[in-house]
């Protein structure tokens, strides 16, 4: 009998907004690197998620002229808490960030795991 793969879907969670003043440039930057944790966890065996790659474009089409304007916030936090409620756990990632430390936060209350490295997180067999 074969082994069944062990894969998680696991909510990558770093800052977006935090220490950027909300510049273009550096909130771009802080999805790449979002971007590549979730690809090392796909290329890992995962299924890798990021709050950032669903709400984004729902802001955009909700409307939004500037980060954190109305539209944002009816939207941004949001997505990310619904699809934490989905995930098995999360990679924290990054720097300073109270909104990935909510994520981090609230995936340990639901018990789910939390990583702080990617050598903590179990191969996917």
């Amino acid at each position: 009998m074969s082994e069944t793969p062990h894969l998680l879907m696991i909510l990558v969670a770093g800052p977006y907004r935090s220490g950027t003043g909300d510049d273009p440039a550096k909130l771009a930057a802080n999805v790449e690197a979002m971007n590549r944790a979730a690809l090392t966890l796909f290329r890992a065996g995962h299924l890798p998620v990021t709050g950032e790659a669903l709400a984004l474009p729902l802001i955009e089409t909700a409307g939004s002229a500037t980060v954190g304007d109305p539209a944002f916030d009816e939207i941004f936090h949001p997505v990310a808490e619904r699809l934490l409620a989905r995930c098995d756990a999360v990679w924290r990632i990054g720097g300073p960030s109270q909104g990935a430390d909510l994520m981090t936060a609230q995936a340990a209350d639901q018990g789910k795991q939390v990583f702080h490295r990617f050598d903590e997180i179990p191969a996917a067999r």
